[in-house]
């Protein structure tokens, strides 16, 4: 298990169980601050703030699409810049769900996670640390995160489930398991956004709606 200097030094990544198990771990009415969660990682900040983002888009449509998307886009964004350490805007970083709601989804999906801890391990780390590779892997956050936002019925659950994979990638330092996301990505993008033709269409009504 990492120590917390191991942890600020950001050169041991954490794993899932070990975040989820700080994620959940104290009163359950408090409110998880996107900027503490985010803090002294290193680069696993990227995949924790992913893992919160792919929790939060198991939540009804409303919830995924306001906090979720945004932050997908935001970490995506990150990546495509090649960024060290995650930066979140004043009005995200003082954000964040209750500790109970994170509890409620982690026993929710503990069988899941469970059986996932049994076959996600650090393989294949070129897929994770090469720069092209990272920048593949932003590009394809921000077009998923954008998508999540959207009010495209009956999806959330599967965004829920991409990002839940980019994020335990990320996490565990499995370059096959984030080959695997890119290739559902890139099946998601086509079906959802590609082949109906809306994906433009649909991304500027959404930035219009920002403004």
């Amino acid at each position: 298990m990492a120590t917390d200097e191991d942890d600020t030094t950001g050169m041991h990544p954490l794993g899932m169980r070990a975040v989820l198990d700080k994620l959940c771990d104290g009163d359950p009415d408090d409110q998880l601050v996107l900027r503490d969660l985010a803090g002294g990682l290193g680069r696993s900040a990227f995949g924790v703030l992913l893992l919160v983002a792919a929790l939060l888009a198991f939540l009804p449509p409303g919830v995924a699409g306001a906090v979720s998307g945004p932050l997908a886009v935001l970490v995506g964004l990150q990546l495509l810049l090649l960024r060290e350490h995650p930066w979140l805007p004043a009005f995200v970083a003082r954000r964040g769900p209750q500790r109970k709601t994170l509890v409620r989804l982690d026993r929710a999906g503990d069988r899941w996670f469970r059986w996932l801890e049994r076959l996600i391990r650090p393989r294949l780390t070129i897929v994770i640390d090469h720069p092209l590779a990272t920048v593949f892997t932003g590009l394809l956050l921000v077009l998923l995160g954008i998508l999540l936002a959207l009010p495209i019925p009956f999806t959330n659950y599967i965004f829920a489930g991409l990002l839940l994979l980019y994020a335990l990638a990320l996490l565990e330092r499995d370059g096959a398991l984030m080959l695997i996301s890119w290739a559902a990505g890139l099946v998601a993008i086509y079906v959802f956004g590609a082949v109906s033709g809306n994906l433009a269409a649909m991304l500027w009504a959404w930035v219009a709606a920002l403004g």
